[in-house]
């Protein structure tokens, strides 16, 4: 389905029911039949992403397990081994920040 035919949808590959995407399935169907293996590429798109950023990371934003995402990391050699995963826009307690000369 050409997305320039329901320029109003709000998503990329907009399904038959109105206001609805796609179904994964169809999508997944139709990739195949242009001959790109899915299940290969999203494996390889995952093993990519956890080599460029920490396992928790990838994890969060992909909605898988974080001992899927760090066992795939540990396959792939990633080094975020010292990644520290947790909220890292709060300053620890008792930190402040370094002066410069300039300030």
């Amino acid at each position: 389905m050409n997305t320039a035919t329901n320029c109003g949808s709000r998503w990329l590959f907009p399904g038959r029911r109105a206001a609805q995407p796609m179904h994964p399935y169809v999508l997944a169907a139709l990739i195949n039949d242009l001959g790109i293996p899915t299940t290969a590429s999203r494996a390889a798109a995952i093993r990519q992403h956890v080599l460029e950023m920490p396992a928790p990371v990838v994890a969060d934003a992909l909605g898988y397990h974080q001992d899927t995402t760090a066992k795939l990391a540990s396959q792939t050699g990633a080094t975020w081994s010292r990644y520290a995963a947790g909220d890292h826009l709060r300053s620890p307690s008792g930190w402040t920040p370094k002066r410069t000369d300039g300030s």
